[in-house]
């Protein structure tokens, strides 16, 4: 589990294989000081696990599922990637519940200036939007950011400059695909309302079932008590 608050900055040096598996080697300092075998490294907001490691690297295998739903096979080497470390029990909780389990991808619309920050302007695919509310959280290539806005096939964050120096974000243009992690209780959300629990089912319906929609009602819940 990660918090979307980078730690650093680090440098895509090589890239081996193709779409069906790749083995990064991804130049780090400070997510290398208590590094061991089979952690989890944050890239670019994708979770990924620590296959070995020396003084200035640390290596990680990406999965053909991985590499379809994220950046990562687009990036070219020597591209910046924002890295950080699963948190630990005793840390600050700085940002949101970010899983390092991407959702999809968007494209960078536009950056306008808007005072001391910059207002990025995201489109992404209906799935991905559905699951966005204004002032709620999103990760952007791994940034735990506040939506500002939300619209049928876009939705914007602002940064400040803090985050859009310490972070990969600062360096994007129009037309850059960033990855996309979707607050984790909004998709629980929303698959619970598709699932109805079994006081909720009627005689002879199936609970297991999905269906196509939510079953749950005014009236029903009226019906239960609430």
């Amino acid at each position: 589990m990660f918090t979307g608050i980078i730690e650093e900055t680090g440098i895509l040096m090589s890239v081996k294989g193709g779409l069906s598996g790749s083995r990064l080697a991804v130049k780090a300092d400070r997510v290398l000081e208590d590094i061991q075998k089979g952690d989890s490294i944050a890239v670019n907001g994708v979770c990924l696990t620590v296959y070995s490691f020396d003084s200035g690297c640390f290596y990680a295998d990406v999965m053909p599922e991985t590499l379809k739903r994220s950046n990562l096979a687009r990036l070219p080497v020597g591209s910046p990637l924002n890295l950080e470390r699963a948190m630990t029990a005793g840390g600050r909780f700085g940002g949101h519940i970010v899983s390092g389990h991407i959702d999809g991808t968007g494209t960078i619309v536009s950056i306008v200036r808007d005072g001391n920050a910059l207002w990025y302007t995201v489109r992404s695919d209906p799935f991905i939007l559905r699951r966005i509310i204004e002032k709620g959280s999103i990760a952007v290539d791994g940034v735990s950011l506040t939506v500002a806005r939300v619209r049928d096939q876009d939705f914007c964050v602002s940064l400040i400059p803090h985050t859009a120096f310490c972070t990969t974000l600062g360096t994007l243009k129009p037309g850059c695909v960033v990855n996309l992690e979707n607050d984790c209780v909004g998709k629980y959300i929303e698959k619970f309302m598709k699932i109805p629990p079994p006081f909720l089912c009627t005689e002879g319906a199936d609970s297991k079932s999905t269906g196509n929609g939510s079953r749950i009602t005014p009236e029903l819940l009226k019906q239960y008590g609430f």
